[in-house]
């Protein structure tokens, strides 16, 4: 069987079934905000949320389209234009490959908040995900995921780190000084 694309099996689906993730680090200014609600008043969903289908809760859980998702629920209008159903594409991943996902998706758009981003980095390292994986799927250099690992302070994002020796201790003798001035100073 030959890979079929999400895209080509939208689904309507009523606003009240779909939640937002806990890890979108995606965040838009509200002039561009305001430009999506322009945008899907003028001409309709054109893209359909990108979501996960939680069968335990019958719900599906966005991995990219949040702000189309609050366009229906901030403007009535919009709501009520589309019978309060979203256009949904369905996805069936992993939490780890959703995150993965979502991190695609919004870098392909533009820029993401640091501190989300950041968060991401260690629930994918808790998951057990290596920087490898973390920079296949997320495209990342070791540079940024390391920046990333940092922001959060956390020592065990570095445990599988392997350090080069930018210096090493030597025991220096003081006897290899003129410590005639040393003990101007220390009188």
């Amino acid at each position: 069987m030959s890979f079929i694309s999400p895209v080509y099996h939208v689904i309507s689906v009523p606003i009240e079934k779909i939640e937002p993730n806990t890890y979108n680090p995606n965040s838009v200014a509200p002039p561009e905000l305001k430009l999506l609600y322009d945008s899907i008043k003028e001409d309709g969903y054109t893209m359909p949320i990108v979501c996960y289908y939680d069968s335990e809760r019958d719900s599906y859980i966005i991995v990219d389209g949040f702000h189309r998702y609050r366009i229906m629920l901030d403007y009535p209008d919009i709501y009520e234009r589309e019978g309060g159903k979203l256009p949904v594409s369905v996805i069936d991943k992993p939490i780890d490959c959703r995150m993965a996902s979502t991190i695609r998706h919004n870098r392909a758009r533009g820029s993401h908040d640091v501190d989300l981003m950041s968060n991401i980095i260690k629930e994918l390292h808790e998951l057990g995900r290596s920087d490898a994986w973390i920079s296949k799927h997320l495209g990342m250099d070791r540079d940024e995921i390391l920046r990333l690992k940092q922001i959060t302070g956390l020592a065990s994002l570095f445990r599988d780190v392997e350090f080069g020796q930018a210096w090493r201790a030597v025991e220096e003798k003081l006897d290899d000084y003129d410590t005639s001035e040393l003990s101007d100073e220390i009188d």
